[in-house]
Order: C-alpha cells, then structure tokens, then sequence
C-alpha cells in the first residue's frame, strides 16, 4: 500500500489568531480553499494547496479520498478533560465541591483496577475519535493503573494524547490519596516508561491546589525539573468557594494563582483549567510566563460556576484553548463546546465569532499545549490529524447551511447546531478511523 493520500474538498486551517487580525488582515490568519487538495506521506502534510495547482501530483500511487458537502479542518484539541468521569457525566443539582464529593470521587475510586480502567479508556477514546478529537489533555485518576490502561490504549491507536496521575495528598477519600512521596515516585515511574513514546506525553498533575500540601506542589515541581519537556495541569479559579477555600489554606500566597506561583509551576507546557474568576494580576502573570488556560464553558455553565473572561484572557497574552472537562462538562464534542462558549460570551456583552471558535479548537488548542509545529493545521510537516465535518449531517444543518453565503456563517452554524454527528471522518495521521456510532460496554 502507498504511503502516500491526497483528501481533496473544502478545506480550512488557521495560520494565527484571527482575533488579533483587524479588518482584511483577518484573512491572513487563515487559509481557506473552496476547492482544495491536502496532500500527506508517512502520515505528514506534505503539500496543501488549490486542487486544480496540485492535480498533476497525484500520482497513480496516490489514494485520492474526494470529501463533498463538507468541511476538512486539522482535528480538535481538547486542552482538559478527565477520562474517568465519563461514566458520571449528566450527574445532577450540586456545584463544584459538593460535585466533587457526591460523584467524582467515588467514581474515580474504582480506578485502581487496571482491567477497568482498561475498558473506560477503550470508550472514552472511541468517544473522542468519534467526536473528531484527536488529542487531549487529559487527567487520570490518583492510581498508576489508570495512567497505564490510558496510555496502553492510546498507544494502540497510535494517538497524540498527553496524560497524567493526580496528585493529591490531603482533604479527598482516603483510597484516593497518595503522599508527596509515593506521588513523586509513580509519576517518575510513569514519566520514564511512557512520555515520548509513540506520539504520548506526560503531565505532572496535581488535582487543585485544596487537595495538595506545599510538600507535595514541590514535589510537583521536582519532578518538571528533572524532566524536561513534560507538562503541568491543574485547575484555577473555578469556582468562588474553592478560591475562599484555596485563601484560607495557604494565606500567605495573594491569590490563587500565586499558590502555584510560589511553587515555580507556571511556565509555557502549564495549563490551568478554568479560570473563570481571575484578577488581572493574575492574568498579567500568566501571560509573562506563557501559561496557557483550559476554557471550559460547558462545564462552566452546568456548575453553575460563572463567565470565564475570554477578552481579559487575550489582552493579557494568555494562550487559550477549549476544553470539554467532562463529567462536569456535558458532552465530549468540541462543536458542542463552541456553542456553549458562544453563549458565555454572548452573556458578557462580547459575542465569539465562529473563525475565533475554530481556532481555539485547533491551532490555538495546539498552542496552548506549545504543539503548534506538531498538530492544530496543515502547515507542512505537521502530523495529519483531520477531520470531514459534513454539511449534510442532519435534515437541519442541511437545510441551514443551504442558507448561509460565506464560510463565517456556515462555521458559526457548525458551531451552534452542529455535534457528534457532524464529524463525517476523523483521521489519524492521515489513516481514517472508523468508529461505531454506538460503543457498547459489557461487565461493566
């Protein structure tokens, strides 16, 4: 078989931030061809361009894959979700502490069971792919087994996916705790046998600053410095409550932010979910330090735990991506996440453009993880993870974009009505992955 495919059919990537782009400039932020052609070897970009300028190269030894009544964009990119409480998601009436004791924590606790957490992994990333997300950020469970079972799986699907062990030493169930020392000890193991193999990273993850000690975010801290090149996640300012919480834990720090500050966990591979209630110091600070922040608006409006401030975000040079957290979140869709996103900033006087949408699924995803030269568009040599999102998914959209005049307003109505269904094809370096649109669990 060629290691050679060409996908030809309307195509769009991004190239930077049409947010920063003013008037007809906005243009030069992306690349969009109505009747294009992507061209991929050994499972890379090789060439993008017009169909009728690269048609001569595609050659008998080509497969040639022709997508129509659609949309060819690079993959999503969620940049925070938890794969253990995908069996809790739609759990109901509590916000986020109490969420987190009634539902998540329970849950979670059966994840020391490696052939469990075996099969959980299996669904979630039938889900993703299914979705069209083809890499994420993604929080395990406290137990190496649950790191181990997600990595094992990923592996086999030869996926882009970054994952870590949480750390959490104090005020969660006893069964869910470790200590500073057995959590710098697993994660290293974890980090040696599995960050950099295939297309897998590693993230050092401690859970929320209330759930870890000063002891154990130096720890956190130990092991990013004895590993180069991996990553840190944890959640930021979700929530009111957990801020006057986070307060009196450490009440020498001068905000939330600073908890980690003080610990030298911010950098360009940190991303902090949410932040939904940040000051503008904070923000300052994490632009000066190429932080990135996890927005997750879906989550956000099912806990009920605010508005995150996508325009502050920006003006302080803070990367963005989207995330779906999930189970908080209410579904594993980014498109569905572009809606919620709209509706937030709608809410704030500052309504989101769909172009703006698309990117923070994508490149800005991308960035946010400092892979913008590995995934997030089709700049050559990038990995060629894609997706065809179909126009014709459903009688709606059908009917809907039979009525739109311009790539803008058929994207935004991709990003208001459009869902799992939409993602006609995902593909994986170059490969279609085909997935069931029902994946069925047994003895579970």
């Amino acid at each position: 078989m060629s290691n050679r495919k060409a996908y030809r059919g309307e195509i769009l990537h991004f190239l930077d931030d049409p947010s920063g782009c003013v008037g007809s400039k906005a243009q030069d932020c992306y690349q969009h061809f109505d009747d294009g052609v992507l061209l991929i070897e050994n499972g890379l970009v090789a060439k993008l361009g017009h169909y009728t300028d690269l048609a001569s190269e595609i050659g008998d030894d080509t497969e040639l894959v022709h997508y129509q009544n659609g949309l060819i964009t690079p993959g999503f990119i969620d940049t925070h979700v938890h794969y253990p409480q995908i069996e809790m998601i739609a759990s109901f009436g509590e916000q986020l502490l109490s969420w987190l004791e009634r539902y998540t924590f329970p849950s979670e606790a059966q994840f020391s069971d490696y052939n469990y957490a075996k099969k959980i992994a299996e669904f979630f990333l039938s889900e993703l792919q299914r979705n069209g997300t083809t890499t994420a950020l993604v929080f395990a469970t406290s137990h190496p087994e649950s790191v181990e079972a997600f990595f094992d799986t990923a592996l086999s699907r030869k996926l882009r996916m970054i994952c870590g062990k949480v750390l959490m030493d104090r005020n969660a169930p006893q069964e869910l705790l470790d200590t500073p020392q057995s959590g710098y000890q697993q994660s290293k193991a974890l980090i040696e046998k599995w960050h950099g193999r295939g297309r897998l990273q590693y993230a050092v993850t401690p859970r929320f600053a209330p759930t870890s000690s000063d002891a154990q975010l130096a720890t956190a801290r130990r092991l990013i410095k004895e590993h180069p090149g991996v990553y840190l996640q944890t959640h930021l300012s979700e929530n009111q409550q957990e801020i006057e919480w986070v307060q009196n834990l450490f009440p020498d720090s001068e905000n939330y932010l600073d908890v980690y500050d003080k610990h030298q966990l911010l950098g360009r591979r940190s991303v902090f979910a949410h932040g939904v209630h940040l000051h503008d110091q904070e923000c300052k600070r994490l632009g000066e330090t190429g932080s990135s922040i996890a927005f997750c608006p879906s989550s956000n409006l099912f806990l009920g735990s605010g508005l995150f401030n996508l325009t502050q975000a920006r003006e302080h040079g803070v990367n963005v991506g989207l995330g779906t957290d999930v189970g908080a979140g209410t579904s594993l869709s980014l498109l569905s996440t572009m809606c919620d996103a709209y509706k937030t900033q709608q809410l704030r006087g500052d309504p989101l453009p769909a172009l703006s949408s698309f990117y923070l699924a994508t490149l800005g995803g991308a960035r946010s993880l400092d892979l913008e030269n590995t995934i997030g568009n089709f700049s050559i040599g990038c990995e060629a993870d894609f997706n065809f999102l179909d126009y014709q998914a459903t009688e709606l959209s059908r009917l809907r974009i039979s009525r739109c005049n311009s790539l803008e307003e058929r994207l935004f109505v991709l990003s208001i009505i459009g869902d799992d269904r939409t993602v006609g094809a995902t593909h994986i370096m170059g490969e279609r992955v085909n997935e069931q649109k029902k994946t069925v669990l047994e003895n579970l």
